[in-house]
């Protein structure tokens, strides 16, 4: 059959205040593809299963980056060895780190799939574009984005409001940020103590880190980069062990926004394809794409497979800085950092 499968998350934030979303979008895709309201995780695998028998061009995700997370992980495990076709992040949630880290033009779900129909339908011609990003599997989830300590934190807090927004993330590092110059505390400041053993035998020694944190896109949130070197090599994450105080990361948090080191008095650095996480409690809790998990004993993180993301659904839409494929493929010549050129 082909087409576009879209996933839709009902019980999304957005999705809760505005109910007849799915119906707008399958009035939008009509004979183009389906759309199917995953309302838990044995939906989502039958759902990835009906999926992968029609054999569709393109999985469109509507939600945020928990739902992205949620929905790709159930994919793979229903895929196992199939590459997942591209996937199209129609936004949706509270938090969109992940598209905004990649190139996804902003916009609501709705005005995203029709431009991604539109160019759908015009593939013939414009092919389709897409980067690609591996995940990193996080015990038995797969995601972006992985954090400890203060990102653990961060979160944690960040949900303890109704008002989920990006406005709501700002005022949460702002208060944090403030918290910390006064000296008053903040759950947000949240430390981890552990020790991480990467493949080669090295190690980030067991101590006390303000966070353990790693990814295969830039960016964290807010537009911070601290992932800077996560392309460096191929099939790898960037990792940081940020041992500094509070209060020297909250200086620091400039050259996180420019994507600059925090250097060697703040936080060790690795680009690794393998890192177990042993926490001193027995108990890693921990953050990945914005869903909080937590794992007894220790946690591996390793490089999981390679996706294909679209960035183009804007017709003129070029992701800056980024190279990009077509769709359906041209024999254009892998990268070593594996970046199609």
């Amino acid at each position: 059959m082909g087409g576009i499968g879209v996933i839709i998350n009902p019980r999304s934030r957005q999705n809760l205040s505005d109910p007849r979303a799915a119906v707008r979008l399958a009035r939008a895709l009509g004979d183009h593809g389906v759309v199917r309201a995953a309302r838990s995780r044995e939906d989502l695998a039958r759902i990835a299963e009906d999926f992968r028998k029609l054999s569709i061009d393109v999985l469109g995700i509507s939600g945020g980056d928990g739902t992205n997370h949620v929905t790709i992980t159930g994919f793979l495990d229903v895929y196992e060895n199939e590459p997942l076709p591209p996937i199209a992040f129609l936004r949706g949630g509270t938090m969109n780190t992940v598209a905004n880290a990649v190139g996804v033009p902003r916009g609501r779900p709705d005005g995203l799939l029709a431009g991604l129909i539109a160019r759908y339908t015009d593939r013939g011609r414009h092919p389709l574009r897409w980067v690609e990003r591996h995940v990193m599997q996080i015990g038995a989830h797969y995601g972006f984005i992985f954090g400890t300590g203060c990102v653990h934190g961060f979160i944690a807090e960040y949900n303890r409001s109704e008002e989920r927004s990006a406005l709501w993330a700002a005022k949460v590092l702002a208060r944090a940020s403030a918290a910390v110059l006064l000296n008053t505390g903040t759950q947000v400041a949240a430390r981890w103590q552990g020790r991480v053993h990467f493949e080669d035998g090295s190690a980030f020694p067991d101590r006390d880190y303000l966070a353990v944190a790693a990814g295969t896109v830039d960016q964290i949130g807010l537009g911070f980069r601290p992932f800077h070197r996560h392309d460096e090599r191929p099939e790898s994450f960037h990792m940081l062990g940020i041992h500094t105080s509070a209060l020297g990361f909250v200086r620091k948090l400039p050259d996180i926004w420019r994507a600059r080191p925090m250097g060697e008095a703040h936080t060790f650095e690795k680009i690794a394809r393998r890192a177990v996480l042993e926490a001193r409690s027995g108990v890693v809790h921990y953050v990945c794409d914005g869903d909080v998990h937590e794992h007894a004993g220790p946690l591996t993180v390793r490089i999981g497979p390679r996706v294909k993301i679209l960035v183009e659904h804007k017709s003129g839409h070029r992701p800056a800085r980024r190279t990009s494929h077509d769709v359906g493929g041209r024999g254009e010549r892998a990268h070593p950092c594996g970046i199609v050129r």
